[in-house]
């Protein structure tokens, strides 16, 4: 399982470090604000990702979320859950996003 950041974001942050800088302090000042452990946090990003439409995003806190000790049942489960509240084609979009990372993660 990669845990490489894109190539676009690795560029971003060397022409725009102060940027970088400020947005990786505002992340980590977020995390900090609550109760919610690191596997959570990230099931909640996934469910964030899958409701935006935004794979790249769903990808990254799929892999986060596994690296924080989800199980694959979990992520799919997210996506799941979007069923009620975004339509079944979101959701399915959002279960094929984590099957994109789950399935060589298993």
């Amino acid at each position: 399982m990669s845990t490489r950041l894109p190539k676009f974001f690795e560029e971003f942050r060397v022409t725009y470090p102060d940027v970088a800088s400020h947005y990786n302090d505002l992340s980590e000042a977020c995390k900090q604000a609550g109760s919610l452990d690191e596997r959570t946090m990230e099931l909640v990003k996934l469910g964030f990702a899958v409701g935006a439409g935004i794979e790249g995003a769903a990808h990254s806190h799929a892999r986060r979320a596994l690296a924080a000790g989800a199980t694959q049942q979990q992520l799919e489960h997210v996506a799941l859950l979007a069923i009620t509240t975004l339509g079944f084609p979101r959701a399915m979009i959002g279960l094929a996003w984590v099957r994109d990372v789950t399935k060589g993660a298993s």
